[in-house]
């Protein structure tokens, strides 16, 4: 009996350890599932990414060939018009020649033969060699030399990511995980999905708020970081960089995020560096958790992502917004919903206060909950309702601005009023560059404040709606939106593409 129950005290343990592996086997097809999901959405974005610099590269030669056309019928149009001045001279001389010939009178003749014979022979020289060779050919010396490009794209195939240094690859900031709140940053990182290096722990950097040195606020483990007690209306810059015992990896692309404005006195604030005890570790609910089937963030402020070589380009689908601002790449670090607070009395909320009417017939006011003094941002807002065809108004506006008349009329806003057909700029009830194109029930408005340039720009459905609308902006300013009960509005921005 003892024999047999210490036999089967290790049979027990075998069960047991059987089962754990059996869970982990089990934890492994969960893990290959997420990270198959995870690389193909990587593998898409990287073949979309050479697509559309193909598209980029097609429309470049195409205009090139537009121009070389254009040269070539100058050219010729040009050669045509001139000879076809001197052969109209020519001929106008070969008739007055051969009625000069017909004279009866010699004496007559020969007072201008002389004069007409050199005439002649200098017309003849201006036919000289050369004038009769067309000076462009018809064919177009371009050959697009695509072979390199094409074996490029054959050879194109998963590599082994074996790298001859086991130092960690540069983590990905996690950006639909990153945001600040009040004073706070969260911070969120993850390892390259292709990267097989043991990584020990990771070093998060955050600069002083004004453009000073990065220090250490964080290093650990977790991959996720809340950094309290930072400066309010202060705009950071943070980076962070894994570490093994072989060494420190480089840095991860820089994220500049700025904190909320301080509606209190900023007295509360702790001065910077933080300590490393107030850099508090928590989890907490991404923004979204499926970036990559449905990348939506309802009503957030985006900011400015920069690389540490050079400032990376914005959104490329809302180009059209400004030739000198292109918004191709924007990162989620703040957010904003309707304040029920500040708005006018008449203004109906729902959806979490992302979503707007009125119960009057006249315009009323209402604001975003936060204001911004720097930085650059962009936020999007739906019509989901537009009924007799109003006039709403976009825009932003001081924390004082009228909440009973439309958006504008006074000097503490400024705005784009649309109806169905065209739309105007208005401050100070002053009304300027009248802009056909309106807006339908479905229409998407766009606001872009830049507060670096000190410009406010509109777009509808992602075309800019006439030039930049104001200049000179300056101070704290607030989203802000005028309706009537005839018009829903509901805060809504898209990321339309992942970043890298």
């Amino acid at each position: 009996q003892s024999q047999l129950s210490q036999a089967l005290n290790g049979l027990s343990d075998r069960a047991k350890e059987a089962k754990e592996f059996l869970v982990q086997l089990r934890n492994m097809v969960q893990q290959i599932q997420e990270n198959s999901v995870e690389f193909e959405a990587c593998l898409v974005a990287q073949c979309d990414a050479l697509i559309d610099a193909l598209n980029r590269r097609k429309a470049q030669l195409l205009s090139r060939v537009n121009k070389e056309h254009e040269h070539k019928l100058k050219v010729v149009r040009d050669q045509i018009s001139h000879c076809t001045v001197k052969l109209r001279q020519t001929t106008g001389l070969m008739e007055y020649c051969l009625e000069v010939i017909k004279e009866n009178d010699p004496s007559g003749f020969l007072q201008i033969s002389d004069a007409l014979i050199r005439r002649v022979h200098l017309t003849e020289d201006q036919w000289g060699k050369g004038t009769l060779t067309p000076r462009m050919t018809t064919d177009f010396d371009l050959n697009l030399d695509n072979a390199p490009l094409l074996q490029s794209i054959h050879q194109l195939d998963f590599v082994q990511m074996k790298v001859s240094s086991p130092v960690p690859a540069p983590p990905i900031l996690q950006l639909e995980e990153c945001c600040t709140h009040n004073n706070s940053a969260t911070l969120s990182w993850k390892q390259p999905p292709l990267s097989t290096v043991q990584v020990e722990g990771y070093i998060l950097e955050l600069d002083d708020g004004n453009g000073g040195q990065f220090r250490e606020v964080y290093v650990g483990k977790e991959t996720m970081c809340t950094v309290d007690g930072l400066h309010f209306n202060s705009t950071y810059s943070a980076r962070v960089k894994a570490f093994n015992k072989t060494g420190v990896s480089p840095y991860s692309k820089t994220l500049v995020l700025q904190t909320s404005e301080d509606t209190q006195s900023e007295e509360q604030t702790l001065p910077f560096p933080v300590p490393l005890e107030r850099s508090q570790l928590r989890r907490m609910s991404p923004f979204s958790s499926t970036l990559n089937l449905q990348p939506s963030f309802p009503g957030r402020s985006y900011f400015e992502l920069r690389s540490s070589a050079h400032q990376l380009s914005l959104h490329s689908s809302l180009q059209s917004l400004n030739s000198a601002v292109d918004i191709k790449k924007m990162v989620a670090v703040a957010w904003f919903s309707f304040d029920p607070a500040s708005a006018h009395a008449d203004i109906i909320f729902s959806n979490d206060n992302l979503t707007v009417t009125c119960n009057s017939y006249d315009d009323r006011v209402v604001l975003g909950k936060t204001g911004f003094s720097k930085g650059l941002h962009y936020w999007e807002l739906s019509i989901d309702r537009y009924d007799n065809h109003p006039d709403p108004a976009f825009g932003v506006a001081r924390i004082d601005v009228l909440k009973d008349a439309m958006l504008g009329k006074d000097d503490k806003a400024w705005a784009m009023y649309v109806d169905n057909n065209r739309s105007w700029f208005m401050h100070n009830n002053s009304h300027t560059n009248r802009t056909e194109g309106g807006i339908t029930k479905g229409a998407t408005v766009g606001v872009l404040l830049d507060l670096t340039r000190r410009t406010l720009t509109f777009s509808i459905n992602e075309d800019q709606q006439g030039p930049v609308a104001f200049e000179n902006l300056e101070g704290l300013f607030f989203p802000a939106v005028s309706l009537n009960r005839n018009v829903q509005v509901r805060a809504l921005t898209v990321l339309h593409s992942s970043v890298p």
